[in-house]
């Protein structure tokens, strides 16, 4: 493509997706890295929900969640994912639809052990998406948790990394008079080279 592309420019739109997410956390208020994860049930059914984003690698983005959450059986059951970060201060916004696999080793591990405790025990005490019979009783499971588990928790058996290996990304900008930038990067599998072309608003 011979236009010049501004902040659209390059060859991987991952990478550019890095460069807009450290801009954004320095002019976002809240959760710069914050995406509306789109999964669908086993009758096909979507469904969407804010995770945060904790990495983007160079050939994936990963977030991590509780394994027996319905997003994770969701994600185990398709092993397609789509979502989308949006920034109002940059008037930005990218979609990713991709393959998903699980980070379940060492960067999952690492990453715990820099959660803080509260939210180490947190991760131990519930059981996400399950039905809870009241605030008290998930306050309960936690002190059970603290007083088990210790200053150190490890990593539960049951919560862990997913990445999104993208196959599809578009990127956005705002534009006067709702004439916005748009282009679209595919590409056939992760191992292929990426195509790009822009879109009408």
């Amino acid at each position: 493509m011979s236009e010049d592309r501004g902040i659209f420019a390059g060859d991987d739109p991952i990478a550019i997706a890095k460069t807009w997410l450290s801009e954004a956390q320095e002019s976002e208020l809240n959760d710069a890295n914050a995406i509306a994860l789109s999964t669908v049930d086993a009758d096909g059914l979507p469904n969407v929900r804010m995770v945060l984003l904790k990495d983007i690698e160079d050939d994936a983005f990963v977030f991590y969640t509780n394994y027996e959450s319905q997003k994770a059986s969701e994600l185990d059951h398709a092993g397609k994912a789509a979502f989308v970060m949006h920034w109002k201060s940059l008037h930005r916004q990218v979609r990713v639809r991709g393959l998903v696999t699980k980070e379940d080793g060492e960067k999952a591990d690492e990453y715990f052990a820099s959660r803080s405790l509260q939210s180490r025990l947190g991760a131990w005490a519930s059981q996400q998406s399950r039905p809870l019979k009241s605030r008290a009783a998930l306050m309960a499971e936690v002190a059970k948790v603290t007083a088990t588990k210790g200053p150190n928790p490890k990593r539960p058996p049951f919560w862990g990394g997913y990445r999104i290996v993208p196959v599809e990304m578009e990127l956005w900008a705002d534009g006067a008079f709702r004439l916005h930038d748009r282009f679209r990067w595919t590409r056939s599998s992760p191992s292929d080279a990426w195509e790009v072309e822009r879109l009408n608003p």
